[in-house]
């Protein structure tokens, strides 16, 4: 069977340009790490401002020039990891958001009654029963791409993936690019800062073919500003608007793009004096400033918000006097609340998503108690499951250090291992594991997809010196179908 190509979007194609510079151009000193419930009915309602107050509501900083074209990055040494993409030892910002209009917040009652997920260790499959099949029976290549060594991949689309790449120079350290599955073409769409006179760098982006939200950071000043904007039917980038921005009393914001709906999940400082406060989840529509907040939680929520095709998926705490974390999928229209799933008391997941079957979850740590979800690895019914009904279903493991959320790429689960990137079929019980080339980073090859999608992009940095050849250092972007 012919695996069927990513559609060529008409964003951007007669503007960009091809996906393969040269190895000079390449970041080289850039140092670059990827690291790292039932209660359906959990009321949401209508708070009052004081309820939040914590979180304030009021742009209290000079806005920025948004009119202005030309973008710039102080020199830096960028670090960055999966999870955060951070600049050194940076602290980040009291949040001011840049609309004071009222929204309907999703917050949780008291209650001790909760209905926790219970799974027999007899009901959960291990990666270890699985048996290995060929790639050219499970997936076939689409789209084989280089970007510049250094770059970093997401796809929430199935059209465009949104990258940050290294800039050819000191300045701009970082820019954002789409990439565009169907065809190969790269085209950078945010050249350098919205605030680069005033020393800001980006710092992290996700994006659709609908929009676009981004992170700016001033490593010195410690503060941070969260922009969204739309794209035009020819792929240009239109007017940024300014949502968010604070200073080191609360972590650089995390970030997730839904259709048109840009997400970002402001958490206090652990260093900041705000270390008290609760957490949000905030929204607002590519390109406008009215902001939305359809969730907050008390205390720290326990991943980054995770994008699936029609939602977000996020982890607050259960408001009780044990610690409880709720799995938590939101509608990305309408902010309601679709699935829950609350884990055991003290049981922190490291990442969580949403798919075919319902929630996913991954444990960096071994628990000793929590019976069939007790171990490390990545956790994913094998039958589709809600609310109360994922105590009664049998479950997968994956028994590898999690380094990412899984996916689903059509009728299979799709893992990252511990060099490669592995399509599992819980069915049959069998796996494919896609090759690594050879000169790929410590990683290996790297899961860009998140949630569910009809294709699956994988990415690897590679630093090749094959004999007697000129070396080269490229990201190599990879693109698949399920046959």
């Amino acid at each position: 069977m012919t695996p069927r190509k990513p559609h060529t979007n008409a964003y951007g194609p007669q503007a960009g340009r091809q996906a393969r510079p040269s190895a000079q151009r390449a970041q080289k000193n850039a140092s670059v790490r990827i690291a790292r419930h039932d209660r359906a009915a959990a009321k949401r309602a209508s708070v009052k401002a004081a309820k939040v107050q914590s979180i304030p509501t009021a742009r209290d900083e000079a806005p920025s020039k948004l009119d202005e074209k030309a973008f710039t990055i102080p020199n830096s040494e960028l670090v960055v990891t999966r999870r955060h993409l951070l600049y050194g030892a940076i602290g980040v910002g009291a949040v001011a958001a840049a609309s004071t209009a009222a929204a309907a917040l999703g917050v949780f009652g008291q209650q001790e009654d909760l209905d926790i997920l219970s799974v027999p260790a007899a009901s959960v499959t291990s990666s270890d029963a699985l048996s290995e099949v060929e790639l050219d029976s499970r997936f076939g290549l689409v789209g084989n791409f280089e970007l510049p060594y250094g770059t970093l991949v997401w796809c929430n689309d199935d059209a465009v993936a949104a990258c940050l790449i290294p800039g050819e120079a000191a300045k701009p350290l970082t820019q954002i690019q789409l990439l565009f599955l169907g065809n190969g073409v790269a085209t950078t769409i945010v050249e350098q800062a919205v605030g680069q006179d005033e020393g800001f760098e980006i710092y992290d982006v996700r994006a659709t073919s609908e929009g676009v939200i981004w992170t700016e950071a001033d490593i010195l000043e410690g503060s941070w500003r969260i922009y969204t904007a739309a794209l035009s039917e020819g792929g240009a980038l239109l007017e940024p608007a300014l949502v968010d921005q604070g200073n080191s009393d609360w972590e650089t914001p995390t970030l997730a793009m839904v259709g048109n709906y840009a997400f970002w999940q402001v958490m206090p400082n652990t260093a900041g004096n705000a270390t008290s406060s609760g957490s949000a989840l905030k929204k607002a529509r590519a390109g406008s400033t009215d902001v939305e907040v359809p969730y907050v939680s008390n205390g720290r929520m326990a991943t980054a918000p995770c994008p699936t095709r029609d939602g977000v998926v996020i982890t607050p705490r259960t408001d009780t006097s044990t610690v409880h974390y709720q799995l938590t999928y939101l509608d990305a229209r309408t902010n309601d609340v679709l699935d829950t799933l609350i884990l055991p008391q003290s049981m922190k997941p490291l990442e969580a998503s949403y798919g075919r079957t319902g929630f996913m979850f991954c444990f960096e740590g071994i628990y000793d108690y929590g019976d069939g979800i007790a171990n490390l690895g990545t956790y994913v019914p094998m039958q589709a499951a809600t609310g109360s009904g994922y105590s009664n279903v049998p479950w997968f493991r994956w028994s590898r250090t999690p380094l990412c959320a899984p996916c689903w790429c059509d009728d299979y689960l799709v893992v990252k291992s511990t060099q490669s990137v592995c399509g599992i079929g819980l069915e049959s019980l069998s796996y494919a594991a896609i090759d690594v080339e050879t000169g790929s980073d410590d990683y290996g090859d790297f899961l860009a997809s998140t949630g569910q999608s009809s294709y699956l992009v994988t990415f690897a940095n590679v630093d090749s010196h094959p004999i007697n050849e000129e070396a080269e250092q490229y990201c190599r972007v990879r693109v698949y179908a399920a046959l």
